[in-house]
């Protein structure tokens, strides 16, 4: 006899009178009930999923191969000889130094620590243990000395080297190492992100080889990439860098594993690798071809972009030209420029307005929403001023004595690149419809400094200044700076900001700095010894696979790569 088999039922507790009130229902009230259990059922999902998204982190996926356009070829990846973009772009992945700038501040990289003495002339170095080359070679306090003495090194004419004069190196030990200052510099700390050469492959390279070597272009360094192929065309030009993450690196791993860094001879053939899909990226775009990018929703990258710390402006010569000394004529000058027409029509709106000397986001009063164009007020000043409109519609002044006339005309000079010269043609017009005559003159941009920038022969220069990390302002604005190589192309002089730009000099307190750089910039503005224009973006096209990229605060045109994959969020 087989025995009786037993099953289980899960049923909730009173179903049966449920299913019986259910059963109840008029067919009005089955259709109202069920439409209620669906939407219960949608809330339900949707509840669960925002709960889901709430509590869930995305994280950095590790992996992947970042394709990278590059006009430009390399030449002298080596950090003590780089000066263009793309030796500057392939050193910073390949090479490390003792500090790296990230987020606004220096940190320590290749140093586990610092320390700056209490008089500001001695800085003190201490390695992290167990650091190599990518060769397996130790790396010590020998090499950095080494490396900052090739920088020092007149005849390799190292662009850094000014960065270095007048310091001293003293090897304390393998570990430790001081530069010494003969007198307090607080930007010095931004001269140690240099990398670091290994002695063991350039102490044996006399100078007149060191430019021809070929660890030029294909680098050792101590970086989070090394260099795992060169690829190159039929004449032997290198046409591609593979650059893979190096197992042996002292530091956290990059999220990217790969980059392939592909070189163009110009932006042309660039962006046609970047239509059709050859390359993933690409950096430093132009304006014009940003908007085109960005109109293209269709496409497999997106556009993205920050400020750089470049500075545009108007720079007078009250020497040179008498009417430009009135300080009544600058300011009505400066109330005259419609800095968004410029921002528009030169930029297609990737740049930031200016109207004082620091750089965006140097401090809360760096940057202005507002354009502060006011034609009327322009007028206004120039007329109380003793400036009257002649039938030409030309403002003219004539003297008390009633025996000379001025005709408020000067010449405006530049360089010959087709943003400056639009923007020269811009600020003529706006300055015409003010009541002013200018003439613009441009320059092919090397005659520009031999002829006219260096000996100072301008009325007015349009001219850009590139503000570094070390975001020191010394060089354009101090007295001293007047005459070349200088850079203060205003001429200006003014001993409470001469005593400013040295005190910040000589303070290490950022806060210090900052607060005094207020100060600076109110006198600047007040004195308005130039027109400050704008501040233009740095745009990069990225693949839209690549999540949460901020691109900080930027230098120079050099989008370092290691900064990036820090703070990359990949799904590569």
């Amino acid at each position: 006899m087989t025995p009786p088999q037993h099953t289980k039922e899960f049923r909730f507790k009173h179903s049966s009178r449920i299913l019986a009130y259910i059963s109840a229902f008029s067919e009005t009230e089955r259709v109202i009930f069920g439409f209620l259990i669906l939407i219960l059922g949608f809330t339900s999902i949707a509840l669960a999923t925002s709960v889901n998204k709430h509590f869930l982190t995305e994280i950095p996926a590790r992996g992947g191969e970042l394709h990278e356009g590059i006009i430009g070829l390399p030449r002298t990846v080596n950090p003590v000889l780089a000066v263009t973009d793309t030796d500057r772009d392939i050193t910073s992945l390949v090479y490390s130094g003792l500090t790296h700038y990230t987020n606004g501040t220096f940190v320590d990289d290749l140093a586990l620590s610092h320390t700056i003495s209490d008089d500001g002339l001695t800085y003190t170095f201490t390695l992290k243990p167990n650091l190599y080359f990518q060769d397996g070679t130790p790396l010590t306090t020998d090499d950095v000395a080494f490396t900052i003495q090739k920088i020092q090194d007149p005849t390799l004419k190292s662009p850094r080297r000014m960065d270095w004069a007048n310091v001293t190196t003293k090897v304390v030990s393998p570990a430790v190492i001081q530069f010494i200052l003969k007198q307090p510099y607080s930007p010095f700390l931004s001269n140690t992100t240099i990398g670091i050469i290994p002695k063991h492959i350039w102490g044996s390279v006399t100078d007149d080889q060191f430019i021809f070597s070929q660890y030029n272009i294909q680098p050792i360094g101590s970086g989070p990439y090394e260099i795992t192929n060169i690829a190159r065309d039929t004449g032997g030009i290198p046409t591609t860098y593979t650059l893979g993450t190096w197992g042996k690196y002292y530091g956290t791993t990059p999220f990217i594993t790969t980059i392939s860094l592909n070189f163009f001879g110009d932006e042309t053939s660039a962006f046609a690798a970047l239509d059709g899909g050859s390359i993933d990226s690409m950096a430093s775009l132009s304006p014009l071809e940003a908007t085109k990018l960005a109109s293209e929703k269709a496409q497999s990258y997106s556009v993205i972009s920050t400020p750089l710390p470049r500075i545009f402006g108007v720079f007078f010569n009250q020497n040179q030209n008498p009417i430009l000394a009135d300080k009544n004529v600058r300011q009505a000058l400066d109330l005259a420029v419609d800095r968004s027409e410029i921002i528009q029509k030169v930029l297609a709106g990737y740049g930031t307005p200016l109207h004082g000397p620091l750089p965006p986001g140097m401090t809360s009063s760096a940057t202005s929403d507002t354009n502060s164009l006011d034609l009327t007020d322009a007028m206004t000043i120039l007329e109380k001023s003793g400036w009257k409109k002649g039938s030409d519609g030309i403002y003219v002044k004539t003297s008390k004595d009633k025996k000379t006339t001025q005709t408020l005309s000067f010449d405006l000079y530049t360089a010959d690149t087709s943003d400056l010269k639009q923007t020269a043609d811009l600020l003529k017009a706006n300055w015409a419809q003010l009541g002013v005559q200018v003439n613009v003159k441009v320059f092919e941009t090397s005659d520009l400094y031999q002829n006219v920038i260096r000996p100072r022969k301008y009325d007015a220069l349009l001219f850009g200044e590139l503000i570094g990390k070390d975001r020191d302002l010394y060089a354009f604005w101090h007295s001293s700076q007047r005459n070349a190589p200088g850079l203060n192309v205003s001429l200006y002089t003014n001993t409470k900001t001469d005593k400013l730009l040295e005190d910040i000099r000589s303070t290490q307190d950022d806060t210090t700095r900052l607060a005094t750089y207020t100060q600076f910039d109110q006198i600047i503005r007040a004195d308005i010894p130039a027109l400050f224009l704008y501040a233009p973006d740095f745009i990069y096209a990225i693949p839209k696979s690549v999540h949460h990229i901020s691109l900080g605060t930027m230098t120079t045109r050099l989008a370092t790569y290691t900064q990036f994959d820090q703070i990359i969020r990949a799904d590569i």
